[in-house]
Order: C-alpha cells, then sequence, then structure tokens
C-alpha cells in the first residue's frame, strides 16, 4: 500500500508523536507493510472456524464474591476538613454562571 509523507505526518499529529523528517520515508515504509498485512489477513476465509473467547479452551477460575473486610466511614472520615451525611465536602471547583 502506498504510504505518502503527508499520511505519515497525520498520523503522527493525531499519535502527538514527532517524526524528523528524515524518517519519514522508512515510517511511510512500515505503516505500509502494515496496512498491507491487514488486507492480507482481511482476505482469509474465516467462515468455517468457530469464534473462541479463549486460544486454550481454558476457563478462568473465579473466586466467590463475598465481602472480606468492612470499612469503617467514620474512622476513615475523622481526618477529613468536613463530611457531610458520610459524604466527603469539597470545594466548587466550576463557577456556575
Amino acid at each position: 500500500m502506498n504510504i505518502t509523507h503527508a499520511d505519515v505526518e497525520r498520523v503522527a499529529k493525531l499519535a502527538r508523536l514527532h517524526i524528523a523528517p528524515a524518517d519519514l520515508d522508512a515510517r511511510a515504509r512500515d505503516l505500509g507493510r502494515v496496512l498491507e498485512l491487514f488486507d492480507r489477513l482481511g482476505a482469509i476465509d474465516t467462515r468455517d472456524v468457530e469464534p473462541l473467547s479463549h486460544p486454550l479452551g481454558a476457563t478462568q477460575r473465579l473466586r466467590p464474591d463475598v465481602v472480606t473486610e468492612e470499612v469503617d466511614r467514620t474512622a476513615l472520615q475523622r481526618g477529613a476538613p468536613q463530611t457531610e451525611d458520610g459524604m466527603y465536602v469539597v470545594p466548587r471547583v466550576i463557577d456556575p454562571r
């Protein structure tokens, strides 16, 4: 796939990357090869391939979803400058005007 310097510069700008002008040719070739690989992968017929959730067919061991510790909110909020109804009170940061 033919990638131009302008294409590389646009992608670099979107990704917030700096690419030196001397590197534009190499990056254009690299991006072209990546896009050609995607084209080749997209051309593969996968209609008879079952979707996989895991390539090894393994299942994940899950622990039971149970409460293992309690939080003492009053003790945690004791050091806060200001609380109200169990919530921390913070200064307004957005002017509602």
